[in-house]
């Protein structure tokens, strides 16, 4: 009986999978089956795959690789799901033996059948394609307890150049909106609800014909159970007036945007089939700082595209220091077969790409010291995140930093609680993080003298 065996699953990449991998938990719970986070007692392992660059995709393999090991011990299957899989299956069913089931990112349905037939035949089994998507809400939160992120669609239909999420993923898929909320609603008291998709701006257009990104963010904003909402993913051909005034007037939506622009040069987004050119974006800065006092905007840069000359690496320097955003992450170009910049000439050296793309680091830093700066001094508020052991401190982020991807602060108090704010005094500033105390930690420290 597979509800007997002991289950363990792997989640790889993005957020977004790490959404998919909950609901796969869920899935499995529901059936009665035996969870557990540590892989040596798994007697089936599940690994929630990324396909999205070569490095993922290498990823990927040496995990399944290196717990394949414990097949000498409890472990009876590996099974392989997600983007890899959906994209390679053709490349990897052969040479990968030590995985027993593939399946796609619309096939957690057939799990347990493709699993009775690996156990049953002892062969391995290709289901790849064999399901169909069905929306879930029910999950098993693997972030900290206060905060989780909501997937509102699926797919992408913006056909990057670079990119191979649209092969992947398929088209724009917007998720039914009385769904969405109630699957936040499911997800209980959060101090923090993270919007992510592909794209979330464009949210509704497919299945409502119109643009319904602001409708959903007023409906998740009634929720009691959501304190505060954060937007990730988006595009900035369509943040719209009415989007940027809702982000204004709505207190539980923080005052954060991520806008990925990927570069900002007009040859090379015009390349990319970026759907913007430099002074757009630097006029949407402008415009967002206008309406929306203190607004935290990050973004990320993809630097070494093929063509890309030294020139157009320079400019792209300088519009980081015009554009002063507070949190970047840069990549090299990853050329990625069937995608349109595959076969653009010249391709620039490895050497290059990540010269670049050290470069676009180093600059960055210099403007987020600059801007945390700014900070010292000041009381803010931060969220507990919990206790960073190595610094002997708590830990938490303020309204300009996600989870993960930005930076933190550090702070001292007498007994902060994960989950809850307080006001911080910051008393130093790295390039990354921000340092300060509570005040109970200075009316203790000043009774102590």
């Amino acid at each position: 009986m597979l509800t007997e065996k002991i289950f363990g699953v792997i989640s790889l990449g993005c957020d977004k999978n790490r959404v998919d991998t909950e609901k796969l938990l869920a899935m499995l719970k529901g059936r009665g089956c035996r969870l557990t986070d540590d892989p040596s007692e798994a007697q089936v392992l599940i690994v929630n795959t990324c396909g999205f660059l070569q490095s993922a995709r290498e990823e990927a393999i040496e995990t399944v690789l290196e717990f394949s090991e414990y097949k000498r011990q409890n472990l009876e299957k590996i099974v392989i799901t997600g983007c890899l899989p959906q994209k390679f299956v053709g490349e990897l069913f052969v040479p990968l033996t030590e995985a027993d089931v593939f399946l796609g990112i619309t096939d957690y349905e057939k799990l347990f059948e493709a699993l009775e037939l690996s156990y049953a035949s002892g062969q391995r089994q290709n289901f790849v394609g064999m399901g169909k998507e069905v929306f879930r809400a029910e999950r098993v939160q693997t972030t900290e307890p206060h905060f989780a992120y909501l997937k509102i669609a699926d797919g992408c239909y913006n056909h990057c150049t670079y990119c191979l999420i649209p092969k992947i993923r398929g088209k724009y898929r917007s998720y039914p909106m009385e769904k969405l909320v109630e699957e936040a609603r499911e997800l209980g008291e959060l101090s923090e609800l993270i919007v992510v998709a592909q794209d979330t701006t464009r949210y509704g257009e497919d299945l409502y014909g119109k643009n319904c990104f602001v409708e959903l963010l007023q409906q998740l904003s009634a929720l009691e159970n959501i304190e505060k909402i954060r937007l990730l993913y988006c595009y900035p051909d369509v943040i719209t007036e009415e989007l940027i005034e809702e982000i204004r007037t709505n207190d539980k939506i923080l005052k954060y945007m991520d806008i990925p622009l990927q570069h900002s040069e007009n040859r090379v987004l015009k390349l990319m089939n970026r759907k913007g050119k430099r002074e757009e974006y630097l006029a949407l800065f402008a415009r967002l700082r206008a309406r929306i006092p203190g607004i935290a905007i990050r973004s990320t840069f993809i630097s070494g595209f093929p063509t890309e000359t030294e020139e157009e690496f320079l400019a792209m320097q300088d519009f980081l220091r015009e554009a002063k955003l507070l949190n970047c992450g840069f990549f090299a170009y990853s050329r990625e077969p069937d995608t349109g910049a595959y076969r653009l000439k010249p391709q620039v050296h490895h050497a290059t790409k990540q010269r670049r793309v050290k470069a676009l680091y180093e600059t960055q830093r210099a403007i987020s010291r600059e801007l945390l700066a700014e900070h010292v001094g000041r009381k803010i508020e931060v969220l507990c995140d919990g206790i960073d052991y190595e610094k002997s401190c708590f830990v938490g982020r303020a309204y300009f930093n996600a989870p993960d991807i930005d930076g933190k602060v550090y702070f001292r108090s007498m007994d902060a609680m994960q989950g809850k704010r307080y006001e911080v005094y910051i008393e130093s500033a790295d390039e990354y993080d921000l340092y300060g105390y509570t005040e109970d930690y200075a009316n203790e420290m000043e009774l102590a003298k």
